[in-house]
Formats: structure tokens, sequence, C-alpha cells
């Protein structure tokens, strides 16, 4: 039978006593220990007096470890650790991942659904990176990325589809209400035309009126698309912009589709990543799973 720890002091008394022998200054180590100051002072005086062996120095502007406490301290630091490690070990803390994606992107697709992604995996710690900088995974820290665009997208990178491109015409329904539905190129001008920094508008004019005059409508011009869409909520005009980030609006009866008609484009979302081998569990959840959601978008749009 294993003998017991009868010699041992109370952990709680350790643990002050390694923050107490870090700082050399009760004051401190209270504040870090959340305790008050008498405290912590009691906690030492308990410790020193079960192990009859003075640890610190009192000296007029704080304190110093005496030669046993020096070599005691750094012993008790060694055994705090070797618990954190064996408690961590214990209750794994959860796998860090970093996404990273245009703000549009997150702010219109991928944050409604995060809710539920958290709570099916409690063991991953997904954290979203939004810019519309082209990040570098290695220098950003990113593990997985969604662009837009054409493959291939570099040199050492995994590619996947994720989904493509419908790009539709969308207004607030009170818009269309005081002016009118417009089923005429001519009609269309009455409106003012919301750009984002695509500017899909001469194309999907081209699409849905054929040989049409030059535009003589209105415009106004933002850097993200999700200001745009935002901006057509408001009542402000008519925005193009993917289908799968406007979809939830038009569910709610915050945009209307304004023409039947919908771009179809050569370019699409892409996940990518580094090649790495072997690949982290966390990575492969998180791929299945935007690809699911992207896959259960489709299937109900």
């Amino acid at each position: 039978m294993q003998p017991g720890f009868a010699r041992l002091p109370s952990l709680n008394a350790l643990r002050v006593f390694e923050v107490v022998a870090r700082h050399l200054n009760f004051r401190i180590a209270s504040e870090e220990l959340g305790v008050t100051q008498a405290a912590v002072a009691q906690q030492i005086r308990g410790l020193e007096a079960s192990l009859e062996v003075r640890l610190f120095e009192r000296l007029p502007r704080g304190l110093a470890l005496t030669d046993a406490g020096r070599s005691y301290s750094e012993s008790v630091r060694r055994a705090l650790a070797m618990i954190e490690e064996a408690t961590r070990l214990l209750r794994p803390m959860p796998s860090q991942l970093t996404v990273s994606v245009t703000p549009t992107f997150a702010s219109k697709w991928l944050i409604p659904k995060l809710g539920n992604f958290a709570e099916s995996n409690p063991q991953i710690d997904l954290r979203l990176l939004a810019s519309e900088r082209i990040c570098h995974f290695q220098t950003d820290g990113v593990d997985l990325a969604v662009r837009y665009g054409q493959p291939p997208f570099g040199a050492g990178l995994n590619v996947e589809l994720l989904m493509e491109q419908q790009i539709v015409a969308v207004a607030s329904p009170a818009l269309l209400t005081d002016k009118g539905t417009p089923d005429s190129f001519e009609a269309l001008q009455r409106f003012v035309a919301l750009h984002d920094a695509h500017n899909f508008w001469p194309e999907f004019t081209a699409t849905v009126f054929h040989e049409h005059p030059s535009p003589t409508g209105r415009n106004l011009h933002f850097n993200q698309t999700s200001l745009a869409i935002e901006a057509a909520i408001g009542r402000q005009g008519i925005t193009l912009a993917s289908h799968a980030f406007v979809k939830d609006d038009i569910a709610a009866g915050r945009l209307v589709q304004v023409f039947a008609q919908q771009l179809h484009l050569n370019k699409a979302f892409y996940l990518v990543w580094p090649r790495k081998a072997p690949e982290a569990e966390a990575l492969g959840v998180v791929r299945q799973w935007l690809k699911s959601q992207a896959a259960d978008n489709s299937s109900k749009g």
C-alpha cells in the first residue's frame, strides 16, 4: 500500500507561497490571487510554522527569500507545473483553429451558423479572422481560408470547392412598392444602382436586358458587399449579391429578388489550407462542417 502524504502542507498554502516567491510582495500577490493582503500573509505565516522553517526575510521595502525559501520555491514551482500538466491532460483544452474569411462572408453567411457549430463541437475553439486582405497562413497563424476566385491559389495549398456563386438583384420590398418593380431597362434607371467592389452590374444587365442602351441611372459604390446589402435593406436602391448572402434577408422579408434571372459566374468560394502531414483532426471537422452548411444552403435555395 502506498504511503500517504501526511507531512504535505496544504495545496492552497503552496500556491500562495509560489506567487509570493515570484513577486516578493504581499500586495501584488494578493491581486493575482484575488484575496486580501492579510489572507496572503496569514497563509505564509502558517506555512512557515508548519514547516518550522523561515522562507522569507521581512525587509523594510518588501520581501527576500531565504536560502531555504529559494530552494523550496523552485521545487514547489516544478511540482505545481506537474500538477497543472496532469490536469491539462485529464481535461484537454479545446483545439484552436483559425479561419480567414472576408467580412461579408463572415457577417452574411458564417456567423449566423456558428452557434450550431459551437454546440456540436465544444472541443474546437474556432477563431475568425475577417479581412479583405488575403491572409498569409504562416505569418497570420491561419489554418483554413475561404477564398473567392479560381484555383490555383498558390503552391503548397490544398483547394476544395465550397460553393458556387449565383448573383441576384435585391431591393427592399418597400422601395418596390413605392417605385414599382422595374420591368424594363428604362424602368431600372429610376433606381440607384448599389455597387460593391466586384461591380457585377454591366454583366448582370447584359444578361437580363439584351442590347440595352448605356445606363443613365445613379450609382453608389461600397468597398464591401455587406454594406451594399445593408443599403438595399435601407431602401437606398438595388444591389447585386450572392444569393447565399441575401437568402436569410429574403426569407425574413427584408429584401426581395427583383428579377428572376441569376448571373452565374466562373468564380466560386473555395476552402484553402496548407498541405501538412499529419493534418489536424480539428481542421477536417471544420472543413466537413462548412461543406455541409454550404450543401444545406444550396438545397434549400
